[in-house]
């Protein structure tokens, strides 16, 4: 048997068939661009992720970038952002003109703790944060972090790329974060059939001047008020997530099951399969194990030998990143964040992915002699 890390491909029934005939009225009437599709998703994403307003974008990275400047962040300003994530959160910083300073994430539970959000704003003093929601799960002291953020006015940003459908104590995650943002690039739990991404936010000024900045800083059609860029989202990708997000909760569940299955069957001791806090309601988006960096390398030979597909994510920290150089404020490292990169393994997870690939790949994986 073969079973991929990812197959984007398996689509509902029905599903090719009636996001075709959509996209061929869109062509019909002209609507390439903008339109009523996108307005239809905007409210269609908001309803889902019990959030106030919901913005869709033209990828998650602008989505970051979009925050950061709804949100106040300005040239020179100082940001904190976990040394664990994806290399859009510390670009996007920089690409606002502000300086990104990184704080280390925890070996437990793989994101930033209250801690270490306490440690870097009392030697930094950062204007913002921006907290990463990693593997489908919420940062364990997401509200404890949202709680002294607003107590020490920094602004907190929430990137949830990976997390969107995750829930903390029962309640959405998105439902009451003060700007977050999310990546609907293909592979995600909600992925449209290129890039897209969106702003999620609480406050009326944030998602008006959002809206703003996505579309040339416009306030009518020749009169700019702000200087922004072209991040709006396309007809094409919103008529796309739009019948995708129909059939979000069954994905969810499908992804959800696949990595329960290997963290209750998986018994191989050279890994340690781990999962999301108990107040967190994952949503499926990777299967997460950790080794070390000795083990790791023959270990994922194995499974390329056995056609089994699998990830690192993320194999590299940002405070050691080449493209780093030259634009670091500071850093507080304990060599977590490295030690993460070079230890985790993630398992294929995907919607729809079938009892028999999962068996398979657990059987693989605990047949597996070091």
């Amino acid at each position: 048997m073969k079973v991929p890390f990812i197959d984007i491909l398996r689509y509902e029934n029905g599903f090719y068939e009636t996001v075709t005939a959509k996209t061929a009225e869109l062509i019909k009437n002209g609507h390439f661009v903008g339109g009523p599709v996108v307005g239809l998703f905007e409210t269609a994403l908001k309803d889902w992720t019990k959030t106030k307003f919901a913005l869709g974008c033209a990828n998650g990275t602008d989505a970051i970038q979009l925050a950061l400047r709804a949100a106040g962040v300005e040239k020179n300003d100082k940001v904190l952002l976990p040394d664990m994530t994806f290399w859009a959160t510390f670009e996007s910083i920089v690409n606002v003109g502000a300086v990104p300073y990184v704080i280390d994430v925890s070996k437990e539970t793989l994101h930033l703790t209250l801690a270490s959000v306490k440690e870097g704003v009392e030697k930094f003093k950062p204007k913002a944060l921006i907290l990463v929601h990693l593997y489908g799960w919420a940062c364990p002291e997401t509200l404890e972090i949202r709680k002294y953020c607003k107590d020490e006015n920094v602004t907190l940003i929430e990137d949830c790329a990976q997390a969107i459908g995750t829930k903390i104590k029962g309640e959405s995650l998105l439902a009451n974060a003060l700007v977050a943002t999310t990546s609907f690039y293909p592979a995600k739990v909600l992925g449209a059939s290129g890039d897209a991404g969106a702003v999620f936010t609480t406050e009326q000024k944030i998602a008006d001047t959002t809206k703003i900045l996505l579309n040339h800083g416009r306030i009518s059609h020749y009169e700019h008020g702000l200087i922004g860029w072209n991040s709006r989202l396309g007809a094409y990708e919103a008529n796309f997530m739009l019948e995708s997000l129909k059939h979000l909760d069954a994905k969810l569940v499908s992804r959800r099951h696949a990595c329960d299955e290997y963290r209750k069957k998986i018994k191989n001791p050279i890994i340690k399969m781990i999962g999301p806090s108990a107040d967190v309601w994952e949503n499926g988006y990777l299967s997460v194990g950790l080794m070390t960096p000795e083990t790791r390398p023959a270990f994922c030979e194995y499974l390329k030998a056995n056609d089994i597909g699998f990830g690192n994510i993320y194999p590299g920290a940002m405070s050691m990143q080449p493209g780093a150089n030259g634009h670091l404020g500071g850093k507080i490292t304990h060599g977590h964040a490295d030690w993460i990169a070079n230890s985790v393994v993630n398992f294929p997870a995907f919607a729809y992915i079938s009892q028999a690939e999962i068996d398979y790949v657990v059987e693989k994986i605990n047949a597996y002699k070091a």
